[in-house]
């Protein structure tokens, strides 16, 4: 796993203070729609997934052949290959791809930006909070934490992760296959496209086994709720058309909503029946100085972490102002590092019970504290518009 770049210090006295996305994936930026999908790979009666005709035209127009996806096609980066529109997603299953060792082996690239780019309206940004040391999670995760997990995904860098927490679907009460992840865990922004073979394992290493112990373990150990593949993903207009491999651009919409559906057809039940938890999800959470704590759960996999525990660290949540003419965002203190990314913040709700307010997006490299986007009007949209897809499947 490669190794997070040192902080360089500046020319001035002041040192330069570098972000990265502190996820998986290749960017910082966001997801959160006001385009609607209008198609999708969707689940056959075996469980497979097929390719809706008016895709599969949309597909070949760009060269692609879904036949040969599954033979390797989907390697194949060039430009005009990498599908860009939020319409044009498609994630066919590939039984196996995710085998243990290739997901151990997932990293995150390195993305730094400067402070300057982040600086937006100094007037509504809070103190950096305190450093909060990030607590490993007792095993089995299961049970205490059993909507989080491990998103995997393919880009032109290579294999990469990103963390995640299963939601409520309001059109499928206690049955949800919804994943709340980051932007730029599954969309490359303004100079890509969706990444691909995009899939989530709930639970991941839920036993907490030593790294080196997960060389020897089988699939069914790492994964004991098996691989749910990304049958849609939808992520924010803001960042399809801003988002980038460094800079703070689109941050403030960095989240992403996955439908998924288990890898080799599964026993009939929901993502939600089988890890037994999907989370709230509050997009009207109270003002920063009325939330007494956010606990932010994830899989850190710069170092001093490799990724394959579960960790989480809790604080009082600041406010932090990456573009004067976009929401502010929740910021703690926490020492969790790339991998990260994507990972649910929770805090408790209106009526007591916890709630997903946030996920985490951009942190320091000095892995000092994490920021996470404000849940609003647009990321509500989008969570029910994924909802409304597959109301009546």
């Amino acid at each position: 796993m490669r190794s997070i770049r040192p902080l360089l210090a500046a020319a001035s006295a002041v040192a330069a203070l570098t972000l990265t996305a502190t996820a998986c994936g290749p960017t910082e930026d966001n997801a959160g729609g006001d385009k609607q999908p209008t198609a999708s790979a969707t689940p056959s009666a075996g469980g497979k997934i097929t390719i809706p005709p008016d895709l599969k035209e949309r597909l070949k127009e760009h060269g692609i052949d879904v036949d040969r996806w599954r033979g390797g096609e989907w390697k194949n980066w060039d430009r005009d290959k990498w599908l860009r529109e939020a319409k044009d997603f498609v994630n066919p299953i590939i039984e196996d791809l995710w085998d243990p060792d290739r997901m151990r082996d997932a990293e995150r690239p390195d993305k730094p930006v400067e402070e300057e780019d982040i600086s937006g309206d100094k007037g509504v940004t809070d103190p950096t909070p305190e450093p909060v040391r990030a607590k490993a999670v007792q095993p089995p995760y299961h049970s205490s934490e059993p909507a989080s997990g491990k998103v995997f995904f393919d880009g032109p860098e290579g294999s990469m992760v990103c963390s995640a927490t299963v939601v409520q679907d309001p059109a499928h009460p206690g049955k949800s296959n919804m994943v709340w992840t980051a932007g730029h865990c599954v969309h490359a922004g303004k100079k890509g496209g969706w990444y691909r073979n995009i899939a989530f394992v709930p639970s991941y290493n839920d036993s907490g086994k030593p790294t080196a112990a997960l060389e020897s373990a089988t699939r069914e150990e790492i994964a004991p709720y098996g691989v749910w593949w990304s049958d849609w993903a939808q992520t924010s207009q803001q960042w399809i058309d801003q988002g980038g491999q460094t800079g703070g651009k689109g941050a403030p919409y960095d989240y992403a909503v996955l439908h998924v559906t288990p890898e080799k057809g599964g026993t009939g039940k929901s993502l939600e029946e089988t890890v037994g938890a999907a989370l709230p999800v509050d997009f009207n959470a109270p003002a920063v100085p009325k939330i007494a704590s956010m606990t932010a759960t994830g899989y850190p996999a710069g170092k001093p972490f490799d990724g394959q525990k579960m960790f989480q660290c809790a604080d009082k949540p600041g406010r932090l102002s990456v573009k004067a003419d976009q929401p502010t965002m929740y910021r703690i203190g926490c020492s969790m590092t790339g991998g990260s990314s994507g990972g649910g913040w929770v805090a408790t709700g209106k009526d007591g019970k916890p709630a997903l307010v946030s996920n985490t997006s951009i942190g320091p490299v000095s892995a000092g504290w994490l920021a996470g986007p404000r849940l609003g009007a647009e990321a509500k949209a989008l969570y029910e518009g994924v909802s409304k897809k597959y109301a009546n499947q």
